[in-house]
């Protein structure tokens, strides 16, 4: 095949993956392993990023190329556009980072999906767990958890407090999520911070108070406006 031809198509594939593609997905369209090697020789036009993951030289940058190719992994012959919660979606620390909340450093890549995995690589962490529809959003052409899901993933991993307090704050400032979806979330984690069980509104006010956030008052009345105490199903199973 044409060298011209052969980018045409690695290029068609990584359109709508950041400029990434997998071995497999390029193995898929004929491609040869031996030709796809040639390419991402030093200096040529295909550059890896990961074990069987690839990126083209000359695509637009992005944000998290490594959470990406990772992700990629999971399921390294669907293209992103096929995939589904059941394929993996970026959680806890990883999903902050993607929104941009609070300062927890996203040391590991990590992802929950439906059935227990096993990984090789030290950088990643896979969760087991059922994800609700609403628990989960898209962002930045990721499938992502949303912060009332990360905040408790994170407090159900031993989280300090504080730090997940700062992460809620800077969501309900910039509107990510609604306080009645937080408090309903955390309802099932009350107990364990000694708070009257499945307070969710107890445990959102005592994590805003540690995060000294002034708009603690104005969030509750809004969590609690169709009144008393926010009941949640567990988020952490």
């Amino acid at each position: 095949m044409p060298r011209a031809q052969t980018l045409g198509l690695l290029s068609d594939l990584a359109e709508d993956q950041w400029g990434l593609f997998t071995r497999r997905q390029a193995e898929a369209t004929g491609m040869a392993w031996s030709t796809l090697a040639r390419l991402a020789a030093e200096g040529g036009p295909v550059e890896r990023v990961a074990h069987g993951v690839y990126r083209l030289r000359g695509a637009p940058a992005v944000e998290h190329v490594d959470l990406r190719a990772a992700w990629l992994q999971l399921a390294p012959d669907v293209p992103s556009w096929s995939r589904a919660a059941d394929t993996g979606v970026v959680s806890h620390r990883s999903a902050a980072a993607i929104y941009n909340l609070g300062h927890l450093a996203a040391d590991f890549h990590e992802f929950t999906l439906p059935v227990r995995r096993q990984t090789r690589r030290t950088d990643v962490r896979l969760h087991r767990g059922w994800l609700e529809p609403r628990e989960w959003t898209t962002l930045q052409g990721l499938p992502v958890t949303r912060p009332a899901r990360i905040a408790a993933d994170l407090l159900a991993e031993r989280e300090d407090p504080g730090a997940v307090g700062y992460l809620l704050a800077d969501a309900l400032r910039a509107g990510h999520d609604h306080p009645g979806d937080v408090a309903a979330s955390l309802a099932p984690l009350a107990a364990r911070f000694r708070l009257p069980g499945n307070d969710g509104s107890a445990l959102l006010r005592w994590l805003l108070e540690l995060a000294d956030a002034p708009e603690t008052k104005q969030w509750l009345a809004e969590a609690t406006g169709q009144g008393g105490i926010v009941e949640g199903t567990d988020a952490t199973r």
